[in-house]
This record gives C-alpha cells, structure tokens and sequence, in this order.
C-alpha cells in the first residue's frame, strides 16, 4: 500500500472535538493525507467556551516534534495555539529546519477561541512577529489576528491590501487575510455581501477568494480546519494559490453542515464530503 502524503500539526488540544488538533487531524484524514500531532497545551473545552487551559513545557513539544520529524517525515506543518513567548519560540525554532529542507509550513495565528477566550500571551506578540511568521509559506489570520499582530483594522474589503501588507512585512512568503468576520457595522456582511472574501497574496500577486456566507452559527473550528486544509493540499503538491482555493472550497462546505452540538456554538462537519458524496 501507499503511503499517504504526511501533515504535522504542532497545536492545543479541544476536549469537544471541534477545534484545535482534533479538527485538524479530521481535516487531514478528509482530505486524503495521514495526519500527526504535538501537542503544545490541554484545553478544558466546550460548545460555550474555554474552562481551562494547560501548556504544556517546552521540553515536552520538543521531544514530540523530534520523535515525529526523525522518524516517520513531514510533508508539511501547520500551527495552531501555541499560548505563551516561551511555545512560539520553541517551535519557530523546530520549523526553521523544516524550512530549510523545503517543508511548506502553515501559521494560524491563533489569538482569541471562537467564544472570544485569549489563547495567546499579549507577552507572545514580538516572538510571532520576529520568529514564527518568517518561518511561514502561508500564514493565515482572521480580521482580529490581523489588528492584534500589525495594528491594521480592517473595516471593508480595501483595507485588506493595507493588512496583507503589513503582515508580509513580518516574513511569510504568502499571507491569507480571512474576510470572514467582515460586517457593515449592524452584524450583517460587510456592503451587503453574501460572499465571504479572503485576500491571498504573496505582495506581487493576488487572489481573491469568495464563497457563499452560509446562515450557520455553528462555526467552531473554522480557523484550524482551514489551515489545517491548506497545509494537506501542499503536502499532496498543490501551489499555494491552488491549496489555498480548494481549502476555501472544502471549509465553506463544511460551515454549510456545521451542526449543533452541546448548548452553544456547533463545530464545522469535517466529514460532509463523506456525507454527500461530493
């Protein structure tokens, strides 16, 4: 048998299964890759939010990265939450040989859960800016990551140029600003929209990427499932703008399934191409 294309996620866990390296290890196995993990904090985690929070040491994400990477191979890695100064630094630090050997490596800046609890140290800023981004072939913030990490506020679609700039003034080779959270000021889409638009752009070309706005609260997991897609397209050999398009393409189908778990917030549905066939 083959050996199906290998993806790490180096990211916290979710103990309700819609976010965090359990939505990044369906995303991998959904999209034809075998997925492997490093764990980097435990999480006590729901439909309504974040309870608790753990990370875990340095000593501990090293050994996992170096028992992975030595062993079995990457073919591509994707990060998530990675909380403190401390994380960041030690995995920029691992990523950087990757680099090195031509490993595409996908950064999610990950700053606030879906319920608005912080899962980034203010203090964690300068170390992503300086170390981690520079390490990135695509990094891919939301609206907020992008004014939390450059101070750029995007209010309409035309800020986003302004906010890709800023943030490949940080070093990722591709920045991929998330349109997702745009809205016109009353909570609806930004202009009357019902397309949710991302900007992919590497400073000298362009892509703008639309899909239909799904009427769906249940979205958790939007973000990591995502990255997680992109980073499983380039390990299969995808260009970045071609993984970039059919992971959009994948998570927009899976925020249409999105369903309700729990009292809140439902994750995105990982398996709706298993589903329905497409």
């Amino acid at each position: 048998m083959q050996t199906p294309p290998r993806v790490l996620t180096v990211a916290g866990s979710d103990s309700g299964g819609g976010a965090g390296v359990q939505a990044d290890l369906k995303t991998m196995l959904a999209l034809g890759t075998h997925g492997m993990s490093v764990l980097t904090a435990v999480t006590a985690q729901n439909s309504l939010g974040v309870q608790g929070a753990w990370e875990l040491p340095a000593e501990a994400v090293r050994a996992q990265f170096r028992s992975v990477v030595d062993d079995i191979g990457v073919q591509a890695v994707k990060t998530g939450m990675l909380s403190s100064a401390e994380l960041a630094g030690t995995v920029a630090e691992l990523l950087a040989e990757l680099v090195e050997r031509a490993v595409p490596v996908v950064i999610d800046p990950v700053g606030v859960s879906k319920h608005g609890d912080p899962l980034l140290a203010a203090t964690a800023l300068d170390t992503v800016r300086t170390k981690l981004l520079p390490t990135a072939t695509v990094a891919t913030p939301n609206l907020d990551e992008v004014a939390q990490l450059t101070g750029v506020r995007v209010r309409e679609e035309a800020d986003m140029r302004g906010a890709a700039a800023a943030l490949l003034d940080f070093g990722p080779r591709w920045a991929l600003i998330k349109g997702g959270h745009l809205t016109d000021g009353d909570g609806g889409a930004a202009d009357g929209a019902v397309d949710a638009v991302d900007l992919l752009t590497d400073g000298t070309e362009e892509h703008w990427l639309r899909a239909t706005r799904h009427d769906n609260r249940h979205t958790h997991g939007t973000g990591c499932t995502l990255a997680s897609a992109i980073a499983a397209r380039l390990a299969k050999g995808d260009t970045v703008p071609r993984a970039v398009a059919a992971a959009k393409d994948y998570v927009t189908g899976a925020i249409a399934a999105g369903f309700r778990l729990g009292a809140g917030i439902g994750p995105v549905d990982h398996g709706w191409r298993l589903r329905t066939g497409r």
